[in-house]
């Protein structure tokens, strides 16, 4: 038989914060929505964004580590692979599902360090002890 491939790298906005919930066997299983865009130009010349959402699952670990990191509007890489299922509903009625199962998810946001605003604040306090200091030099004495 050959080989296949079935791979989806993704770079978008939550849609929502991230919900979890445990199969009967105890196995972590986190959803959340992922809007991703593609800008273009319409008729008129003007810029537009088409937005598409998808369907993020993950299981275990993964599943686990991300459930309080994906809140509404981080930015995030999702890696997985796309998956379609069926299942039948509290009607009765048989009804399809795509979704991507993430293997790898990374925010891409990084939150602000205590460490960083304070050398951020010592930077700010440097410049402006050292800009009175400093005498202006004009620039037909720099080397370059």
């Amino acid at each position: 038989m050959g080989s296949s491939l079935n791979k989806v790298m993704l770079i978008g906005y939550t849609g929502k914060d991230a919900e979890v919930r445990y199969s009967n066997t105890g196995l972590a299983v986190l959803t959340v929505s992922l809007a991703t865009n593609e800008p273009y130009k319409d008729a008129d010349g003007n810029w537009k964004e088409n937005t598409t959402w998808h369907d993020i699952v993950c299981y275990g670990n993964l599943a686990e580590r991300m459930k309080e990191n994906l809140k509404k509007g981080k930015r995030v890489y999702v890696e997985g692979r796309i998956s379609k299922r069926n299942y039948v509903d509290k009607n009765q009625n048989k009804r399809w599902v795509t979704e991507i199962v993430g293997s790898n998810i990374i925010l891409l946001e990084r939150a602000v360090a205590e460490a960083d605003v304070q050398s951020e604040d010592t930077a700010d306090e440097n410049r402006a002890a050292g800009s009175a200091d400093v005498e202006a030099t004009p620039d037909e004495d720099l080397p370059f």
